[in-house]
């Protein structure tokens, strides 16, 4: 028995992530049967892996607990203010349930109610009840009205309660959940909406200013250099832009950032690095989508050394789940990039069809992301790839991202200064 986990950001109303939701999932047994203690102990098992801090990136937790992990005392794996517990209308019906609601709401714990109704059951909790979770998946469709979505949320704040707006997933849903003044919002479409305020590809700052120490040293690590790149989605794109620009002429261009950089050489990189440094401003580029970028990249690369047959290299996958949110950065359609990029013909069709072995992995991540257990299996089934793996590299794929992140602070003021004075003297005196 298999169990799926993924992490969904939430934002606050200045785009800035405030938690993360943590869904899952058996594919064996629905999580939700409450008598069901094979269930509660592989959440469990789960659960110990995803208290840590590597996962979670020092971000609070939503996490929906079903009556048999809350009368398990698995929210005491987490501490009240890294915790938010989700309840549903199952824990609402449920008598000891219930108490145990309370009893964590003494203990610090904050509370979510998923999926809020017009109903004394649910008023009676209310007083325990931090956020209320209101699904806008069905705006638009017919399924609910906007007048209805209304009046749960303006019960809700009546009752001086903070709404999550969650399945925001077209703009219909997210302006509807702005006009409604709610606190929260998650989904596709609000992930994508941290990027509005993008133009142009910015790279990270903190991450530049390491590229330049990187390259000012004496012996400049190409390998080291290669990774600093594959963080950062715009000096990956403009970079592999260049290398297989029409000025070096190649009659075999660049798949992967490290053979652009055996290219471009180490005097060249000065230089293409010297120019950028005048470019450099704040503002801008999204940090949780330049994230997203960096964890698909590494996650499709991982999932790639496990299936026969795949048209690209692991180093090209990454670059296919990296390259995903270029028309999100860039604010163009995601084929008039591509072409700019001569990358992989398998990428570019992958990305703009989801067809093909290629396509099918970019499809899994998605659906990954997205908590589509179902279409997920699906594709992993096409790929031939083992279920039992997934979720793991998954894992592994947050953390090491994670604890990228955690360096990506900038280099001490006087090493940073030295770097590009020794930079721009080598360029001068060329």
């Amino acid at each position: 028995m298999e169990t799926y986990i993924v992490r969904q950001p939430i934002l606050d109303r200045s785009k800035q992530v405030i938690a993360y939701e943590i869904l899952y999932k058996e594919d064996e047994s629905s999580l939700f049967q409450q008598r069901d203690s094979r269930v509660a102990n592989a959440i469990e098992e789960f659960l110990t892996e995803l208290s840590s801090e590597s996962f979670l990136g020092g971000k609070a937790a939503f996490l929906t607990f079903t009556p048999n992990l809350l009368m398990k005392n698995i929210p005491k794996m987490f501490s009240p203010d890294r915790l938010v517990i989700q309840i549903e209308d199952n824990s609402i019906i449920h008598p000891v349930a219930q108490k145990m609601i309370y009893r964590y709401k003494k203990q610090g714990y904050k509370l979510a109610i998923r999926d809020f109704e017009f109903s004394p059951r649910y008023f009676s909790i209310m007083d325990a009840v931090d956020y209320v979770k209101v699904n806008f998946g069905r705006v638009g469709n017919g399924l609910l009205s906007e007048s209805s979505l209304k009046n749960v949320v303006d019960i809700a704040h009546s009752f001086g309660k903070q709404v999550v707006a969650y399945q925001v997933n077209s703009p219909a849903a997210r302006d509807l959940a702005q006009e409604l003044s709610c606190e929260f919002t998650q989904g596709t479409c609000v992930a994508e909406q941290t990027a509005s305020k993008v133009h142009r590809v910015d790279h990270m700052q903190s991450n530049f200013f390491q590229l330049m120490v990187a390259v000012a040293r004496d012996e400049p690590d190409v390998e080291e250099i290669t990774q600093i790149i594959s963080r950062d989605v715009a000096l990956a794109f403009s970079l592999m832009k260049l290398v297989n620009s029409a000025y070096f002429a190649l009659r075999n261009r660049a798949k992967s950032i490290q053979q652009a950089l055996v290219i471009l050489g180490i005097g060249q990189l000065k230089q293409w690095i010297y120019l950028l440094s005048f470019k450099q401003e704040s503002g801008g580029t999204s940090e949780e989508l330049i994230k997203t970028s960096f964890l698909r990249a590494t996650f499709c690369q991982e999932l790639a050394k496990h299936i026969e047959s795949l048209p690209i290299s692991s180093a090209e996958a990454y670059m296919l789940g990296m390259f995903s949110t270029l028309d999100q950065l860039m604010e163009l359609p995601l084929d008039m990039v591509l072409a700019e990029l001569p990358v992989a013909q398998e990428i570019k069709e992958a990305l703009l069809t989801k067809e093909g072995k290629c396509g099918y992995l970019y499809q899994l991540v998605l659906c990954y992301e997205s908590a589509d257990w179902g279409q997920m299996t699906h594709y992993a089934e096409l790929l031939g790839l083992p279920m039992n793996i997934i979720t793991q590299i998954y894992f592994d794929s947050v953390e090491s991202v994670n604890a990228i992140w955690s360096t990506l602070l900038k280099p001490g003021q006087a090493e940073t200064e030295q770097a590009a004075e020794a930079l721009e003297q080598e360029m001068s005196s060329k």
